[in-house]
């Protein structure tokens, strides 16, 4: 039992998710039981039906839970108020699970895009109601227990602009589901890796999903009992249609260490690449075992790559290792960049990103910044806007690299849509 199983993570050869087996249920946690009259109790709070009232008061939609219950980032702790569904329920919501369905898969198993109606939250017809994310976990899934709770357990009380919405769960005999709010725009990972499967995201773009992605880690960080993430990563990042960044798959959050501990310990799990060396080498997990991975997903941004690549020359595979050492050179930074920015960047931004990409994967926790310190930086860096020079060096190059081109050379179908390489094709949401 206390060795690792090693598993893919979203399907990648590259990256690899350790996992332990799901441990007994939290001495707190009461699972449903559903020939009962609909309520459970998670963490001593009642949960409901989401068109009851919760005990101890708080807001319909997720509000509620004001006074002391508010902490920082403009987020709350809530009384969990969400909707238990069966099996049936979600059959019908998804259309039996159909595979054109399907928005993504991984470890915990796959995710599915199904409708329920916007008042009662019930099952509707395709197009009716709101489109919802239905994460039901694989029959042989050593994860699903275990992650199912603690998604349970983190979402369904905290309340926050960039973390997913959970709506719902269910539980019968070994099938464990949960509901969240759809995101349209998928993951990060998508725009940034899949080249065919999303459109390029622009520096001001990229630097929204940072700083939303940042505000709810801190968010995380500052509640009255610190939640360490511990699976920082693209995949996880989900982008609303405004490209508004949202955690999600709090599968692996962690309460952070008490009684003046600096860490805690426990068995290694997360995303080779992203967890912490210091985590990865003794168990020992810190609060800032999340900056390093933040600053992973930092680097990934600049450049456009991901973190491990095996595809890549011997000496570049790894990108942290590969690109630390160029970071503090303006140059060699501007080779790191992602082409298909196609120079549209701050060159000054860019260089302090950098740099903050350095702090972040600093050895020594310790010498980390803290996330809070990290989103103070990222949003003075938003402020930095390109120099006039800068424009009229970027408008060159592209006039360059794409010349005037006769409008018979642009393929186009009866409906209008471009074929090619100019084409766009819907993401698919990897994570939740």
């Amino acid at each position: 039992m206390g060795n690792c199983c090693l598993k893919p993570a979203d399907n990648l050869s590259t990256t690899i998710k350790l996992s332990n087996p799901p441990a007994a249920l939290d001495s707190n946690f009461i699972m449903p039981a559903f020939k009962k009259p609909s309520t459970c109790l998670i963490n001593n709070a009642k949960v409901v039906h989401a068109e009851r009232t919760t005990n101890g008061g708080g807001g319909g939609g997720g509000g509620g839970g004001a006074g002391k219950e508010e902490v920082a980032i403009s987020g709350k702790i809530i009384t969990p108020n969400l909707k238990m569904y069966s099996f049936v329920e979600l059959k019908s919501a998804t259309r039996n699970f159909r595979p054109d369905t399907i928005l993504g898969e991984g470890g915990f198993g796959r995710v599915f895009k199904g409708w329920v109606d916007d008042k009662t939250l019930a099952p509707s017809k395709v197009g009716i109601g709101i489109a919802v994310a239905v994460k039901k976990s694989n029959a042989d899934s050593l994860q699903g227990l275990k992650e199912w709770q603690a998604e349970v357990k983190f979402l369904g009380k905290f309340s926050h602009p960039n973390l997913v919405k959970l709506i719902g769960y269910c539980w019968e005999e070994k099938q464990f589901l949960l509901v969240y709010e759809y995101m349209q725009k998928g993951s990060l990972e998508n725009h940034l890796f899949r080249k065919e499967g999303a459109e390029t995201l622009s520096w001001d773009t990229r630097l929204k999903i940072v700083i939303g992605a940042a505000r709810g880690l801190a968010f995380l960080h500052t509640t009255e009992k610190q939640v360490i993430y511990r699976d920082f990563k693209a995949a996880n990042i989900l982008l609303d249609g405004d490209y508004n960044a949202k955690l999600s798959d709090f599968g692996l959050a962690k309460l952070g260490p008490a009684n003046g501990n600096s860490h805690v310990t426990t068995g290694v799990v997360g995303t080779y690449g992203y967890a912490a060396p210091e985590y990865m080498a003794s168990g020992h997990l810190y609060v800032k075992s999340d900056v390093y991975g933040f600053g992973v997903v930092l680097l990934e941004i600049l450049t456009g790559l991901r973190v491990l690549d095996l595809n890549r020359p011997n000496g570049e595979q790894n990108l942290v290792d590969w690109a630390k050492p160029l970071l503090p050179d303006k140059k060699k930074l501007r080779k790191l960049m992602d082409p298909r920015l196609e120079g549209e960047y701050p060159t000054k931004a860019a260089f302090e990103i950098a740099q903050l990409v350095l702090q972040c994967l600093m050895p020594d926790p310790k010498t980390r910044p803290s996330i809070e310190q990290v989103l103070e930086s990222l949003e003075k860096i938003n402020t930095i806007k390109k120099e006039p020079r800068e424009c009229n060096a970027t408008h060159s190059q592209q006039h360059r690299r794409h010349p005037q081109r006769s409008p018979l050379h642009v393929k186009k179908t009866g409906s209008g849509t471009v074929i090619g390489s100019n084409a766009h094709h819907s993401p698919i949401n990897r994570s939740y």
